[in-house]
């Protein structure tokens, strides 16, 4: 994934290889050129004008050095932060596509540090890492071929070494990449937790639990520590092994070119070089080693990204989508029904539920909890696909229809106003980005919000902070309904939508309501059935079976569950009375 990426941008990654190859050379020319001055400039026959030109030359040499090298950081960082770029927009659109059930397997907080701390890995990886990388075995490549060319025999020896220094790392470096992905696993799990805890930092604090949230941390930050430990010791034991053995080559390849200038075979600016560029040699293959436990890391971190990237979405639109009809009617049915929710098998949430919601219809879901009333919800926007029985809007099965088309038919209102970071504006346009400032402060205005939005210090412009912090419980709530309203739907689905308001903006959120649902059908979740006597059905669930249905007079005078429910909550002495 990473390379196919990196392969878009071919014209600088070229530039960035001609800067790599040009620094190695370089390197590689330096003590070339030092053995050039040792046997000419200091013969003892040259001239003030010869020694000037060599050291002139060896000046150029570093100068091209410079300009390369500092080309090929330019190109090589430019691929790096653009490749990681291009991975967190294909992973995010991927993210997008997923329903919600992938969210119940895949911990959001888990997702998130995925894209934090393992693009950051990513990103050194290609970077620095690959550039390093590819610098060194340059550098080793030409300078081994160097060797051979000033002292054949001395370098011979060397080459027959080579394997002996490549078989640790092919074997340390399986152990290595396993061993990094747990580790990222455990690194994963810190970014987690920070965010959960810190998320609930009022809950924490209410319940004087921070010692034990911090006990925990430390236990999430010993396994982390403990993972790394086993990386940090692969490693170390692989570059130590590497080490001593291409040293050690190259230390005899010295010594016997020592023994070959004291017996005139070669000249003393032949083993200057030889002593320079075994330096390099070395050097460049001790790099090899530790740079390799990074691409490693990559490797494992590019794994955990592709993942992501990979995953297919359990909801998604057919090849060939069938067009819901226009106009809308905004009518739904549900036959035959049975769900169950994949973290939870073995235990239905609907069973065998029949439905028929007719255009225009309000109808009010109510029953205990747990009863299924959120889950039509969720099935009703095709968040999930029923395992037994059929769906069908405006008398079109869902599975048939892209999964937009059915949810641009639908404005939700959640329990709880979830509200984005940013302005007041982008948060009440966001189920209609394209709708003017009037028809913004008209939803205001029948959300019963207008007023406190006047009240911000900027308006519509005002930040509301994370999560909308900066509001209270009921003003989140009525912004999310304002937002339901300027989305203009045929289909409304409430989840106690009222259920943050005091009674004072409860009723005039009502009223707005009801003058909003004139003409559009209605699905509303409500626990206090004070709520819901006007609506023209009132279906009861009980453990995912509708177990009755009726207006609210008549489900009184039936009994049963709803008049159970009902007694309870209107016949309910007040706290506080005498």
């Amino acid at each position: 994934m990473v390379y196919r990426e990196a392969s878009r941008y071919r014209r600088q990654a070229a530039l960035a290889l001609a800067a790599l190859v040009t620094t190695s050379a370089a390197t590689l020319a330096i003590p070339w050129r030092f053995k050039v001055i040792v046997d000419e400039a200091f013969g003892g026959s040259a001239g003030a004008d010869d020694i000037a030109h060599a050291f002139e030359y060896l000046l150029m040499i570093v100068v091209v050095l410079g300009i390369a090298t500092a080309l090929r950081f330019y190109y090589v960082s430019w691929i790096g932060e653009r490749v990681i770029a291009n991975l967190r927009l294909k992973v995010q659109r991927n993210l997008m596509r997923q329903p919600p059930s992938f969210y119940e397997e895949n911990s959001p907080k888990e997702i998130s540090s995925r894209m934090t701390s393992d693009t950051a890995i990513i990103e050194q990886v290609v970077g620095t890492t690959i550039s390093v990388a590819l610098r060194n075995t340059l550098t080793a490549v030409g300078g081994i071929l160097l060797l051979f060319y000033l002292a054949p025999s001395l370098t011979l020896g060397l080459l027959i070494g080579i394997p002996l220094v490549l078989a640790p790392i092919v074997f340390f470096g399986r152990k290595i990449r396993t061993v990094s992905r747990s580790n990222q696993d455990r690194v994963a799990d810190v970014g987690a937790y920070v965010t959960e805890v810190l998320s609930a930092m009022p809950i924490v604090q209410s319940f004087g639990q921070e010692q034990r949230e911090s006990t925990r941390f430390a236990g999430v930050v010993e396994r982390t520590f403990d993972s790394a430990k086993r990386r940090i010791l692969l490693r170390a034991a692989m570059t130590s092994i590497v080490i001593v053995m291409v040293f050690g080559g190259i230390t005899l390849v010295m010594w016997r070119g020592a023994l070959a200038v004291s017996e005139g075979a070669i000249t003393g600016g032949t083993i200057t070089a030889v002593v320079l560029i075994g330096g390099l040699v070395a050097g460049s293959f001790g790099s090899l080693t530790e740079v390799y436990g990074d691409l490693l890391r990559g490797a494992g971190a590019a794994d955990r990204l592709a993942e992501l990237a990979r995953a297919e979405p359990a909801i998604a639109p057919p090849a060939n989508p069938q067009p819901l009809p226009i106009p809308a009617r905004g009518s739904l049915s549900f036959r035959n029904v049975g769900f169950t929710y994949p973290s939870r098998p073995g235990e239905p949430v609907i069973e065998d539920l029949t439905l028929e919601i007719e255009p225009g219809e309000t109808v009010a879901l109510v029953g205990p909890s747990g009863a299924g009333k959120s889950t039509l919800f969720m099935l009703a926007q095709r968040f999930y696909d029923p395992d037994e029985g059929t769906i069908r809007l405006d008398g079109i099965a869902l599975p048939s229809a892209d999964p937009a088309d059915i949810r641009a038919r639908m404005a939700f209102v959640p329990q709880v106003g979830t509200l984005f970071s940013g302005d007041a504006r982008d948060n009440l346009r966001y189920g209609r980005w394209d709708a003017t400032d009037e028809e913004i402060w008209e939803a205001a205005r029948l959300a019963n919000a207008a007023d406190f939005i006047e009240a911000l210090p900027q308006g519509l412009d005002t930040n509301l902070g994370e999560d909308g912090t900066r509001l209270s419980g009921g003003q989140q709530q009525r912004i999310a309904i304002a937002r339901a309203i300027l989305r203009d739907s045929p289909i409304l689905l409430l989840d106690e939508a009222t259920s943050a308001l005091d009674a004072q903006s409860e009723r005039l959120v009502q009223d707005a309501l009801a003058r909003v649902m004139q003409g559009r059908t209605t699905l509303v979740i409500a626990h206090r059935l004070a709520t819901v006597r006007e609506a023209d059905r009132i279906v009861v669930l009980d453990q995912g079976r509708i177990v009755q249905q009726g207006t609210h007079s008549e489900l009184l005078a039936r009994g049963g569950l709803y008049a159970q429910l009902a007694k309870l909550q209107f016949d309910a002495p007040q706290i506080g009375a005498a």
